[in-house]
């Protein structure tokens, strides 16, 4: 029996719990439609209003487009006619033929297919105007409410539409899947991968035709069997290419999805065929078993049947495999889950998620082409404790997912290059340092560093414990992510974030009353000085106090402590609340200062009298803070240059702030600093 359409596959695909409301006023679909229905109107989604700002962000339409509901369309509006199937997505005028690809792969397992568009809603009893789709986003379900207002010219369909002119279930997933990522005009261009993973929450793997294993075939047929989405496409040299028709009616850079694979007799030999589909519903493959081709002749009727084959140009033609190898570059796969289609068996996996942040200045370190900052993108300890069944080895896959790239493309964003490495982990339970990386090489990595929103590959390694690291490939580049460890086996993860542990010299201990230094001496005499008889300062008076001092002290070069730095240091030491400080008070944060001073120091490797942010982690734990990494990115934010600079007067207000909000904890390890609300560990 040929894997033409609507095969689930033997596995049990886990059914996610109830998908996450979205809609800004926090009521649900059903909520939603009955409260329209009481007031007898017709629903109108205020979150993606019927205008000009849904559908393009950098360009005006070109065409007068009227937003009109299927009723104001056609007379008798359905929302699926007679199943959905792949012939009911056809591409209108927006660039998205990778989204119709994973579309029309959807149809073909129906499981999937009815989580993502419900059955509860149509043009029939209870319609109101209102209806509703599920996407997978970074390991949840979104429940995505619209309207059923369309973009139209002259009462057709702008964009996706079915070949039925009655029928909108397509039509209105296109604009779900447009409210999702905020605007039709976010969807122009992309993979077919990244909407079939929104479709199922699967798990992708991409095969290159012309380095693809022998029993390909095997592996596509397998794949289709068992519900994964399958797409496939012709690579471009230049721009100049996008679109461009080869001789043989096939479309470069263009989307196309695979529905169908199968052996056909002719002439005695068995022929290895596959089915392809153009989401435009038109423009076909023209060479050998295309739908017009001689080949057919040799088939008898019955066999054409059972193939499904037509001579129709609706988009969809066989070809033979071995011509399919040559002509495609690339094939993609949506597994349901990660079982490997080269393996007979299926297994049940264990997934673990990590979410997280590349923030410039604090943990963006870039790939280890960039050891200075490498070391501090963010680390996560993977345990590794049960074999394999039969094995000495672990198999687990790695999917590392850039978060919200389409939606930010209205704001300059691009997509990232991106990657990871896992190390041996050493027996310390830290967040490794840059040391370490010097000396040490990855155990497995993932195969290259790619502009993709997700990269994933399938790892085998011995027990034990390793530290993976997610990174762009550039340094300083930020985003959000996404890390899916998938494991036959348990495996335990820990972040291992703000674990720092770093060796420097002890930092000077409190000089004992009466062996001051000539130094210290010097500058009792200059606060007595400015004092006065109370032997208190002001902030005012501080400032030029310490600025005096620390000016004459040759090893580090500043420009001045402001008067804000001063404040804070009042602030911090005065225990008798008049806002001065008292000689006693200033001869214990001396002490500090000294501290501090000698931290920086060290950290200011060229002398410049900076230090880089992404250094500041370490030198917040060598004084005894171990912050999280949201806490380090807000704090780099604040005291940090445009070139991930602290002065020293930057360093000291940082300092001076976290020991004052160290002072006043709020409920043990959770505090409000002065400029934000955040945690931290001291």
């Amino acid at each position: 029996m040929p894997y033409l359409h609507r095969a689930p596959g033997p596995q049990e695909h886990p059914t996610p719990k109830d998908a996450r409301i979205t809609h800004s006023s926090g009521q649900s679909f059903e909520q939603l439609r009955q409260e329209s229905l009481q007031k007898g109107i017709l629903f109108e989604d205020a979150d993606f209003p019927a205008n000009s700002s849904s559908l393009f962000y950098s360009e005006r339409p070109q065409i007068p487009f009227i937003w009109k509901r299927p009723g104001e369309i056609v007379k008798n509006p359905e929302f699926i006619l007679g199943g959905a199937t792949r012939t009911d997505i056809c591409q209108g005028e927006l660039g998205d033929c990778w989204l119709l690809a994973a579309i029309a792969s959807l149809t073909l397992n129906e499981k999937a297919l009815a989580r993502v568009v419900p059955q509860d809603q149509g043009f029939g009893p209870g319609y109101a105007g209102i209806f509703h789709f599920q996407f997978w986003q970074h390991s949840e379900w979104l429940d995505v409410v619209i309207d059923d207002r369309l973009p139209t010219f002259r009462d057709r369909l702008i964009f996706l539409h079915s070949a039925d002119h009655n029928e909108f279930w397509s039509a209105l997933l296109e604009k779900a899947y447009a409210k999702l990522n905020g605007s039709y005009e976010a969807l122009k261009g992309g993979n077919a991968i990244e909407a079939m993973e929104d479709f199922t929450g699967g798990v992708a793997e991409t095969f290159e035709t012309k380095q693809a294993p022998e029993n390909f075939y095997e592996i596509l047929e397998k794949a289709l069997k068992r519900g994964s989405l399958v797409g496939c496409s012709i690579d471009i040299r230049n721009a100049a290419e996008s679109e461009a028709r080869t001789p043989f009616g096939l479309i470069k850079g263009h989307a196309y999805t695979v529905t169908g694979i199968d052996q056909v007799n002719c002439r005695g030999q068995e022929i290895e065929l596959i089915r392809v589909r153009n989401p435009w519903g038109k423009v076909e493959w023209n060479g050998s078993w295309s739908d017009s081709s001689s080949e057919w002749r040799f088939v008898t009727p019955a066999e054409q049947r059972r193939l499904c084959h037509t001579a129709l140009d609706d988009g969809e033609f066989w070809m033979a495999f071995r011509d399919f190898k040559a002509h495609f570059d690339k094939v993609e796969i949506c597994n349901l889950t990660p079982d490997a289609l080269e393996e007979d068996a299926l297994h049940k996996w264990e997934v673990t998620v990590h979410q997280g942040s590349w923030v410039r200045g604090s943990t963006a370190g870039g790939c280890r082409n960039f050891l200075d900052t490498f070391w501090t993108n963010p680390q996560i300890k993977l345990s590794l404790t049960e074999t394999d069944e039969g094995q000495e080895e672990c198999t687990f896959l790695v999917a590392l997912m850039q978060k919200d790239r389409r939606k930010l493309k209205r704001f300059g964003a691009d997509v990232l290059t991106i990657g990871y490495a896992i190390y041996q982990c050493p027996s310390k339970d830290e967040h490794l340092n840059k040391d370490f990386f010097r000396y040490h090489a990855s155990q497995a990595r993932s195969k290259t560093f790619i502009n993709l929103r997700e990269v994933s590959d399938r790892f085998k390694l011995p027990p034990g414990e390793y530290i993976l690291i997610p990174s762009t490939f550039e340094p300083h580049q930020e985003a959000d992510f996404c890390l899916r460890i998938f494991s036959e086996k348990k495996a335990i993860t820990q972040d291992m974030d703000g674990r720092v542990d770093i060796d420097l010299p002890e930092p000077p201990k409190p000089t004992p009353p009466g062996q001051e230094t000539e130094e210290e001496q010097q500058f009792q005499a200059l606060f007595e000085q400015v004092a006065g008889e109370d032997m208190e300062v002001t902030a005012e008076k501080l400032e030029y106090v310490l600025n005096a001092v620390l000016q004459k002290k040759k090893d580090i070069k500043f420009k001045k402590l402001s008067l804000i730095s001063c404040k804070n240091i009042i602030s911090l030491m005065d225990t008798s609340g008049n806002g001065k400080l008292e000689f006693s008070e200033f001869k214990v944060f001396w002490d500090k200062l000294k501290k501090w001073t000698n931290l920086f120091l060290q950290f200011d490797a060229d002398k410049s009298g900076t230090m880089s942010s992404y250094e500041l982690r370490t030198a917040l734990r060598a004084t005894g803070f171990q912050l999280s990494s949201h806490l380090l990115q807000l704090i780099v934010l604040r005291y940090a240059d445009e070139e991930l600079q602290l002065g020293f007067d930057d360093f000291l207000n940082c300092m001076v702030r976290l020991e004052n909000a160290s002072l006043h904890r709020l409920d043990n390890e959770h505090l409000r600093l002065p400029w934000q609300g955040c945690g931290l560990s001291n």
